[in-house]
């Protein structure tokens, strides 16, 4: 196929650096798509459920509360469900708020998992595409000095926009992957916030549509982030 062939054509001119970061995009896409599945089925970020439960809970609607975080898949859901089994036990406050803070972040820590290496991959892609553009062009200015005084430009020329190449190749897998990265970390932050109000809410009852980061202060706890 043509497609094939150009790819091909372009894997051969840029050599093992390109052929480096073909594979650090292929890997890229499989923990990009791993992720997108992983956070769409466990709803990380989309605190619904756990929102919803809370607002029953504070209507001492509490079968329905516990029906609706009864399997859940999400920290704040998971959190929500440990702060009604609590609830009305003779276990005092502070102990039920530091037992959930420590579910919550082991919760975030595994739903990190695989975001770090995105990351590290957005951040290295260019300095590999820059190493590649580096060397290209010591080869470039070799090929000059070994021609001396029968320089041909096309050849010189030719031999920059190949060592560029590298560059752009690096560009190209960073930039989508950043963009990536930083949406993740925006559902892995909306958890962090939901977990720590809508707990908030469930030990105090109060509505989590109006409760807020206030909330969470009063209730003297905070998830930790996850490394």
């Amino acid at each position: 196929m043509p497609v094939l062939q150009k790819i091909a054509d372009l894997l051969t001119l840029g050599g093992p650096v390109v052929g480096l970061l073909a594979a650090l995009s292929v890997v890229a896409l499989a923990l990009v798509l791993i992720k997108l599945f992983e956070f769409g089925r466990a709803r990380v970020g989309q605190p619904g459920h756990a929102r919803r439960a809370a607002a029953a809970w504070a209507q001492n609607r509490w079968p329905e509360a516990r029906q609706l975080v009864a399997t859940p898949r999400s920290a704040a859901e998971a959190a929500v469900a440990m702060a009604m089994a609590f609830g009305g036990s003779s276990v005092a406050k502070a102990e039920i708020e530091e037992r959930i803070a420590a579910q919550a972040t082991e919760d975030l820590h595994r739903f990190s998992r695989g975001v770090r290496a995105l990351e590290a991959i957005a951040q290295i892609a260019p300095l590999i595409g820059l190493f590649g553009t580096v060397l290209g062009m010591i080869e470039a200015f070799q090929a000059l000095q070994s021609a001396g005084a029968n320089v041909d430009p096309s050849l010189l020329a030719g031999g920059i926009w190949v060592a560029l190449m590298t560059t752009a190749a690096g560009l190209a897998v960073a930039m989508p992957v950043s963009a990536v990265v930083t949406y993740l970390e925006g559902r892995l932050e909306s958890e962090r916030v939901a977990v720590e109000t809508l707990v908030a809410a469930v030990l105090f009852r109060t509505n989590p549509d109006t409760s807020g980061h206030s909330d969470a202060r009063a209730a003297g706890w905070q998830v930790v982030h996850a490394p």
